[in-house]
């Protein structure tokens, strides 16, 4: 297989594809805050959420679901702040993996990247690293 691609280019390719997938494991666990509610341990993210309490109606009070999982909706997410966060992360995520996967596919691909299109997608990728 060609490569269009330097030694620096692939390993560049490869620590791109590196630091895309800790984004988007990170993006996806809900281990961003932690603390304790009614004596359990919680904790969340932008989006997702562990142990969290629910109103059980035929006991009329607060219980806590010691599970992990999404929010119902996107108006489930508890501020506006957390939802912009939501957004904003997982856009930069998805940026961060296309550059990645652009990158690796030009490991096995001859003339697929260009100085340009190297330029180009280093400036996408600062712009969803940041």
């Amino acid at each position: 297989m060609a490569s269009s691609l330097t030694c620096t280019g692939v390993i560049w390719a490869l620590l791109s594809f590196l630091c895309a997938a800790t984004s988007c494991v990170g993006f996806f666990m809900p281990y961003w805050l932690w603390g304790s509610q009614l004596g359990k341990p919680v904790s969340f993210g932008t989006f997702r959420r562990c142990s969290y309490p629910v109103h059980d109606e035929s006991r009329q009070m607060m219980v806590m679901v010691e599970e992990c999982g999404r929010y119902a909706s996107f108006q489930g997410i508890p501020s506006a702040e957390w939802r912009i966060s939501t957004i904003v992360t997982g856009l930069g995520c998805g940026l961060l993996l296309l550059v990645a996967l652009t990158a690796l596919m030009g490991c096995c691909v001859s003339e697929l990247i260009s100085r340009t299109v190297g330029r180009v997608a280093g400036g996408i990728q600062f712009l969803g690293g940041k």
